[in-house]
């Protein structure tokens, strides 16, 4: 492709950003279809961002219907050990409880933890090092057996047992047994395979965790799903994803990997011993699309509620979707950085000069268009913490000068630094990327275009992406496939340092499957940070080594941000009590959602 195509293509694109923006612009003030100040419209939607960090259409829940999501991806995981793709924690919510979770509030106040399982929050002791919880009464699995404290204990063991079971966080797993004295439930030579010395359930209500070190943000870990209880004689170990057992509103009623997934009420569950969930439909229905248009068009055509994905409509359908139905559309600022990563596996990515070749030779303004301008697709990112973690800098922190001197590429530097990695005259790559993303491939594309100017020749490589943990999740796979360039993404476990990097950046977390450090970083410094960041508890220390950590990272030239990203979402006519959250970073609380009309 010539460079003049190249530019042709750039500008026509910075053309559809444009005037994606000016909609938005519009439909900030309520004008085209709406009838009302705030963008409403008559068919009922509740107007532009209306539910934008607060909620929109609470008092018209009514219990009953069918909740229908559409997705063009599949979770990587529906089990609650396994999965870690965003979407799948906040819908898992329907189907299992955590001991805590996040509140059920819009905006900040949703990133903030309530008791679920547990009568209220720890009672912290030991300096830190202990956490004692009691259970509710009345909470029940799906055959209305007790929920005790051994459940929770077994759900959490599984996470040790990474060779069955690979693919979510293990944050647990390393706080409470950093030297891997446990080998998993699976390999558990106890009798009642509870061998994990760390928890203790002195009596089936009363649970006990003893932390080797002190770590502020253990809450916030037994916040996530991987913390669920799962009973042992309903663990099916690697199928468990296929059909969990519900401890939750919801069971599973059918599932058919890739097509749909149909969820009916647990007649079991109690409301009263659920302050967090309020089980408004009867049923909830996924149906997974191979083509984003498609589902964005059935979005329109009211045939679904809601995106499970929640990682904003394509171009086409976002821009039918701005023109023609305004009020049905939120804005919210995700906690996500879309970003290309480098894995040091893959030669010339060994060397730091090669790496800072591509991000001085992109186009960043191309690459901010192609995921949908400033506005549909969020900032330019100019380093790797997300605005909403502690310590952050936002783009006041550029050491590339990516939204500055450099935003639309620098060749010459780029040489420079292809010259100091001994490579003047290029190289050639592949850059991975899903499938089933436009967005992510209309990246790629962009990022080949820039490359071909300064000589690095990149062919891009689409793959599945509900296969993601045995593709580029596989350090092996990457280095024999070739991939130098990763398109990813990625958004906090729980609003924290530890909780949005320590999964990419440290390398106690490079793992031969479900890896998400795929840069492969293996830096003492970084390593190191993150041990004083876990021992420290005062919160303007955490900020501080925040804020190193991520100059570190940058430093090391590991990561080509792309954005800080903001999403269009489609929020159905009928539904009811919907609000984003940051405690899913930016997404709609699934949980709570109703019906207006139970249809």
């Amino acid at each position: 492709m010539t460079t003049q195509r190249t530019s042709g293509r750039r500008k026509q694109a910075l053309a559809a950003a444009a005037a994606v923006a000016a909609l938005l612009t519009t439909a900030a003030c309520g004008g085209g279809d709406g009838d009302g100040k705030d963008g409403g419209s008559k068919n009922g939607a509740a107007g532009f961002d209306a539910a934008n960090n607060k909620v929109a259409q609470a008092s018209l829940a009514k219990k009953g219907g069918t909740l229908r999501f559409g997705g063009a991806q599949d979770a990587d995981s529906w089990d609650t050990t396994r999965g870690y793709y965003g979407f799948m924690w906040n819908f898992a919510r329907y189907y299992s409880r955590q001991l805590v979770t996040n509140k059920t509030e819009p905006g900040k106040a949703g990133a903030e933890i309530a008791p679920d399982l547990a009568s209220g929050l720890a009672k912290v002791s030991d300096g830190g090092k202990t956490y004692t919880y009691t259970l509710r009464d009345g909470i029940t699995w799906e055959d209305g057996k007790e929920i005790t404290s051994k459940d929770v204990k077994y759900g959490i063991e599984r996470v040790w047992a990474q060779d069955v079971l690979s693919g979510g966080p293990v944050y647990l797993k390393d706080v409470l047994d950093p030297k891997g004295a446990y080998k998993g439930p699976y390999k558990d030579t106890s009798k009642d395979k509870l061998g994990l010395k760390a928890i203790d359930t002195p009596d089936d209500k009363t649970i006990v965790f003893h932390l080797p070190k002190a770590n502020s943000d253990f809450e916030e870990m037994l916040a996530l799903v991987s913390a669920s209880p799962v009973r042992q004689d309903k663990d099916t170990k690697s199928k468990y994803g296929l059909h969990p057992f519900s401890s939750g509103p919801y069971k599973f009623e059918s599932y058919s990997p890739g097509k749909d997934l149909t969820l009916v009420r647990n007649s079991a569950w109690k409301a009263s011993s659920d302050p967090i969930r309020k089980a408004y439909p009867d049923k909830i229905t996924v149906k997974f699309f191979s083509n984003a248009n498609d589902l964005d068009q059935r979005l329109i055509n009211n045939d679904l509620d809601l995106d499970i994905n929640q990682t904003g409509m394509s171009p086409q359908g976002r821009t039918t979707a701005l023109k023609q139905h305004k009020a049905n559309l939120d804005n919210p600022v995700s906690g996500y950085i879309r970003y290309a990563v480098f894995p040091q596996s893959v030669k010339p990515f060994d060397n730091a000069d090669c790496r800072k070749a591509v991000i001085y030779g992109a186009d960043h303004v191309s690459l901010q268009t192609a995921r949908g301008g400033p506005v549909a697709g969020g900032d330019i990112g100019t380093n790797m913490l997300p605005p909403s973690v502690a310590g952050a800098e936002g783009q006041k922190y550029d050491p590339y000068g990516i939204s500055g001197e450099n935003k639309n590429g620098n060749v010459a530097k780029a040489k420079e630094a292809l010259k100091a990695c001994g490579k003047p005259g290029g190289f050639s790559t592949t850059i991975a990327v899903r499938n089933n993303k436009p967005v992510e491939v209309a990246t790629a594309q962009s990022l080949q275009a820039s490359l071909k100017k300064i000589g690095i020749n990149a062919q891009i490589d689409q793959y599945d992406g509900s296969q993601t943990t045995g593709i580029i999740g596989s350090p092996a796979n990457v280095k024999k496939k070739g991939y130098g360039i990763i398109i990813m993404g990625w958004g906090p476990d729980f609003p924290s340092v530890q909780g949005f990097g320590l999964p990419l950046w440290d390398s106690k977390y490079i793992l031969d499957s479900g890896n998400s450090n795929y840069a492969l970083i293996k830096d003492k410094a970084i390593d190191g940070l993150f041990d004083d960041y876990v021992n420290t508890l005062d919160d303007a220390g955490k900020t501080k080594i925040a804020t190193e950590i991520n100059h570190k990272v940058m430093e090391g030239g590991y990561y080509l941000p792309f954005t800080f990203e903001k999403f269009i979402n489609w929020r159905g006519d009928n539904l009811a009590n919907v609000y984003t959250t940051d405690g899913y970073s930016g997404m709609y609380d699934f949980v709570n959602l109703g019906l207006k009309s139970a249809k």
